[in-house]
C-alpha cells in the first residue's frame, strides 16, 4: 500500500492482485451446532455425491457427517496428513473420479482441510469445509503440498472453499496443546499477513481483530469445556487470521513451513515457535504494521510478548524440544531461501535466517527492538 500525504491530510493510493488473493469463501456459517445443517449446504451448491476428507483420528466425525447426509454421501477418506503429501494428493484424485464424487467435505484440522484442497486443485470440485481446529486454511485458496521432501506452496481459485461451517462446539475435544499450537497457527496468520504488499485493507483488519481475540483467548485455553465461549472466540480469531492470510504470507510462514514439510516438525508448533523470532524481526523494518498488532495486543514488544505467551499457553518455547536437530539448521536456510515468494518486509538471507533458525532452536527470548 502506498501513502501520500498533501496539505489536505493523507490520501491513500494501492491497488490489489485479482484471482485467489484476497478472495474468501462465499457462504460462511458460524455458531454452535451448525454443523446440522451441513445436508442443507451441500443442496446448495447442487450436488448429491460428496466424498467426505478426514484424518484417521477424525473418522468417528466423519461418519457422523456421513450420517447426516445419508444418501448424498458416496463415501469416506479417512487418510489425510499432515503437509499433504502429493502422493496422498493424487490418490484422492483418483479415489473421487472412481466415485463419481461431486463435492468434497473436508472435516478436521489443516491436513484434512489440505487434501481436499489438493484433489481440488486438479479436478475443480466444490469443497464444505468443516474445521474443527484453529488453522484457518479453510478461508484461502493456497496450499502446501510436499513433493520430493519440500513443502510447495500453490494457489488456485479451484481449492478455495464453496461453504465453510465453523461450530465451536467440534473444537471442544482437542487436547489443550492441540489447541494452543493451532491458535498460535492463527495468530501467525494475523502477524505474517499485516504487512505483505498484496494484502486487502479490509483484511488487514480483520488480521487485527483477530489478533487481539486469539492473544485474549490462548491463556484461558483451559476453560473451554467449561465456557464454550472460549473455544468460539478461538475460532472466530482463526476465522479473521484465514482472512487476512488471504492477503499473502511472508517470513514467518516460509521458514514454518519448512520445518513441517522437511523436517516433520508438526505444523501448529512450527508456526508457534518461530513466531516470535519473525515478529521481532520484520518489527525493525515494518514499525507501523506490526505495531497495529502490538497495539491490539496492549503490548510495545510484540516479538517478546509472544515468545512468553507461548510458556503461558504450555507450548514448548525451542526446536530442540519438538526433535529439530542443531545440524539440520543450514539445510533449514537453504530450503527457506530457494522457496522465499519476495513478500516479506525485511531482507531475506541465508544469514538472516539461520541466525532466526538459530534463536529457534534454543528458545532465546528476542530483545527488546
Amino acid at each position: 500500500m502506498h501513502t501520500t500525504r498533501n496539505t489536505a491530510g493523507v490520501w491513500r493510493e494501492f491497488s490489489l492482485p485479482g484471482g485467489v488473493y484476497n478472495a474468501t469463501p462465499p457462504r460462511i456459517l458460524f455458531g454452535a451446532g451448525r454443523i446440522s445443517e451441513i445436508a442443507a449446504e451441500i443442496a446448495h451448491h447442487g450436488t448429491c455425491k460428496a466424498l467426505i476428507l478426514s484424518t484417521p483420528g477424525r473418522g468417528r466425525l466423519a461418519e457422523r457427517v456421513a450420517a447426516m447426509l445419508g444418501d448424498r454421501c458416496i463415501g469416506i477418506l479417512a487418510e489425510a496428513v499432515s503437509q499433504v503429501p502429493i502422493e496422498l494428493a493424487i490418490r484422492g484424485r483418483k479415489r473421487a473420479r472412481e466415485m463419481g464424487a461431486d463435492c468434497l467435505v473436508s472435516i478436521g484440522g489443516g491436513a484434512s482441510i489440505g487434501l481436499g484442497k489438493g484433489i481440488s486443485l486438479e479436478l475443480g470440485l466444490p469443497i464444505v469445509a468443516v474445521p474443527t481446529t484453529y488453522s484457518g486454511s479453510e478461508m484461502t485458496g493456497f496450499c502446501g503440498i510436499t513433493i520430493d521432501g519440500v513443502k510447495r506452496m500453490h494457489t488456485s481459485v479451484k481449492m478455495l472453499a464453496s461453504s465453510v461451517i465453523y461450530d465451536p462446539e467440534l473444537t471442544l475435544t482437542l487436547p489443550p496443546d492441540v489447541s494452543a499450537a493451532s491458535a498460535f497457527n492463527a495468530l501467525a496468520h494475523c502477524i505474517d499477513a499485516i504487512y505483505v504488499p498484496t494484502v486487502s485493507p479490509t483484511n488487514a483488519l480483520a488480521a487485527v481483530e483477530g489478533a487481539r481475540v486469539l492473544i485474549a483467548a490462548l491463556p484461558q485455553l483451559h476453560r473451554r469445556s467449561e465456557d464454550p465461549a472460549i473455544a468460539a472466540a478461538l475460532l472466530y480469531g482463526a476465522l479473521l487470521g484465514g482472512a487476512a492470510l488471504t492477503g499473502g504470507f511472508a517470513l514467518q510462514h516460509g521458514l514454518a513451513h519448512v520445518l513441517g514439510g522437511s523436517f516433520g516438525v508438526p505444523h501448529g508448533l512450527s508456526h508457534a515457535i518461530v513466531l516470535p523470532h519473525v515478529t521481532a524481526y520484520n518489527d525493525r523494518f515494518a514499525p507501523e504494521a506490526v505495531g497495529r498488532i502490538a497495539a491490539a495486543a496492549k503490548t510495545d514488544d510484540l516479538g517478546a510478548t509472544l515468545f512468553d505467551l507461548l510458556g503461558a499457553s504450555g507450548l514448548p518455547n525451542n526446536l530442540q524440544a519438538v526433535g529439530l536437530r542443531e545440524s539440520d539448521l543450514d539445510r533449514v536456510a537453504d530450503i527457506t531461501i530457494e522457496t522465499d515468494d519476495g513478500m516479506n518486509p525485511a531482507p531475506v538471507t541465508w544469514d538472516v535466517v539461520r541466525r532466526l533458525a538459530d534463536d529457534a532452536y534454543h528458545g532465546r527470548r528476542p530483545p527488546r527492538r
